[in-house]
């Protein structure tokens, strides 16, 4: 995990869907009200299990208001809160 001012990151890479899910639960949880983004590295080469896994579970989560995906696939963006 990586912090930086109000942004984290969280490499997710190897686990599986239930150690990611845990793992991503876990970071939200500890995160502050200074933290408006968690990007969540999932990488893609592998395959696509875990990036559908956050997407879908992370929808409609209370603390995530929406998700962003960028250009890079293998990453995916929790928004917790406005600027």
């Amino acid at each position: 995990m990586k912090a930086v001012s109000g942004f984290q990151e969280i490499d997710i890479h190897q686990m599986t869907k239930v150690q990611a899910i845990t793992a991503i639960d876990a970071q939200l949880r500890r995160a502050d009200a200074s933290v408006y983004r968690l990007r969540v590295i999932h990488g893609y080469h592998g395959g696509t299990v875990l990036r559908d896994a956050v997407r879908a579970h992370y929808k409609g989560h209370p603390k995530v208001i929406r998700i962003e995906i960028g250009l890079n696939p293998g990453e995916t963006d929790l928004i917790l809160r406005d600027l």
